[in-house]
């Protein structure tokens, strides 16, 4: 036992682990303690003395079923015509080929069941560059050397399969397969270390990821198409923008330009100059704040992209004097007041699940303007931005852009955001070609890139 324990200690110092001396002999007492052969129990009792930190434990665990279980003979194979004196007869032959070659005998060592040569060499690669002057290190030399390696081990296999399929030793048919598909895995083995060398176990690393990232990773994800997972870094992500653009409202308002002189203002403080105006005084202008209508097609084609949008538009209600909402399929209703009971994302489930409308008929924009002329165009004035989102199809129904035309010309301006692609805003059943001549502003909108980009415009 104790010199399979050096042998194992001496495979886990070539590959970079550290292990003293007196941590053998801790280890050698604690085995006293234990059932051996129960390997959980001798697993255990290894690896709490030879890998010291969680980021260790990785390479210990490769190395011990390397050692233990990869490199350990089959019962089943070793029972059958002494198999394991066929294997030591023909690595003995290819031995006596290999000469001075150090690599190749390494690489012959591992397929008998002796790691450690072939476990330095691979540690040798990981550390050859540390002798190289700093000025002319450079990567090539590693991947020349794994590279050696690999074709090494190939070789190797050929040479292996060329000597089975010519058979001096006069093996069976079926010693021949058994020894074919042993050298096999175990030259497979060999070429997982070569490639897949043993890292340090990192499992508490925290990876964090910037507000940029999360733009260029969801930013031209269609909303349709977002993962609810994907849903909750958008509204992450939506946050971040609110508050940045609350900040740059806030300061404009605080720094934007004076209003007019204030003359008795200044002439009560040039009392203290003898009468002359040394401080100019000026009226305070209140900021300006733009009032918003939004009208939101709820029907199953553009639902989502109306929730994001109704998701940033009041959490922004701060930096408009007014924020009045409608939902519609075939016909309006008034949300707003669902929105000024409710948190944000309640209220916005009730609006996509209770609202006073007809869900699952439809979709009647002619409808939906006759409705808004009738109760709601008093909603409209010059200081008002009237936000249609949808994609304009009306199912053939009269389109009413007469009504449109009416609403144009109470409000400020109308801008119209489609979430449909631009390549099929003209096609089958969809009126934008009538209504675009109405608005002030038409443009996509189905992805969070595009809807950035329209919030900072309206904003700033």
């Amino acid at each position: 036992m104790v010199n399979l324990i050096l042998k194992f200690v001496s495979c886990c110092r070539a590959s970079g682990l550290r292990v003293s001396t007196s941590e053998v002999l801790d280890c050698t007492t604690q085995l006293q303690f234990i059932d051996v052969i129960d390997e959980s129990q001798f697993r255990a009792a290894l690896r709490a003395n030879f890998a010291k930190s969680r980021r260790e434990q990785g390479k210990f665990d490769q190395l011990y079923d390397l050692f233990f279980h990869e490199l350990h003979l089959d019962a089943n194979l070793s029972q059958m015509d002494s198999l394991s004196e066929k294997i030591e007869d023909v690595l003995e032959m290819l031995h006596d080929s290999a000469d001075q070659d150090q690599l190749l005998k390494s690489i012959l060592d591992f397929l008998a069941g002796e790691p450690l040569p072939f476990l330095g060499e691979l540690r040798r690669i990981q550390t050859e560059h540390e002798d190289v002057p700093k000025k002319m290190r450079f990567n090539l030399g590693p991947l020349a050397s794994s590279l050696e390696i690999m074709i090494r081990i190939n070789n190797t296999r050929n040479t292996i399969f060329q000597f089975l399929e010519e058979d001096p030793l006069q093996f069976s048919r079926e010693n021949r397969r058994y020894l074919s598909a042993h050298f096999n895995e175990r030259l497979d083995g060999a070429l997982r270390l070569l490639m897949h060398g043993s890292r340090p176990d990192n499992d508490g690393l925290k990876r964090v990821k910037s507000y940029e990232k999360h733009l260029k990773q969801l930013g031209e994800r269609s909303f349709s198409s977002l993962t609810p997972r994907e849903v909750e870094e958008m509204r992450d992500v939506i946050e971040q923008l609110v508050r940045k653009l609350k900040d740059i409202v806030g300061l404009r308002y605080a720094t934007m330009n004076r209003g007019g002189l204030d003359v008795k203002k200044t002439l009560r403080r040039a009392a203290k100059y003898q009468g002359i105006p040394i401080e100019i005084k000026y009226r305070n202008r209140p900021p300006r704040k733009a009032k918003i209508v939004t009208l939101c097609d709820v029907s199953s084609s553009v639902w989502s992209a109306a929730r994001f949008m109704l998701n940033i538009l009041y959490s922004l209600q701060e930096c408009f004097t007014k924020v009045r909402s409608f939902v519609f399929v075939s016909g309006l209703a008034d949300v707003t007041e669902t929105f000024e009971n409710y948190e944000i994302n309640k209220a916005i489930e009730k609006v996509l699940k209770d609202a006073d409308i007809e869900y699952h008929v439809s979709t009647d924009y002619g409808e939906t303007f006759r409705h808004f002329r009738a109760e709601y165009m008093d909603a409209l004035n010059k200081k008002t931005t009237l936000i249609i989102i949808g994609d304009g199809r009306s199912n053939y129904f009269n389109p009413e852009e007469a009504i449109l035309e009416e609403m144009r010309d109470k409000c400020r301006r109308i801008i119209w955001l489609n979430p449909d692609p631009e390549n099929v805003w003209y096609t089958g059943d969809s009126e934008m070609r009538t209504y675009e001549t109405y608005c002030h502003e038409l443009r996509p909108c189905r992805n969070l890139n595009q809807l950035i980009g329209f919030i900072e415009d309206l904003i700033l």
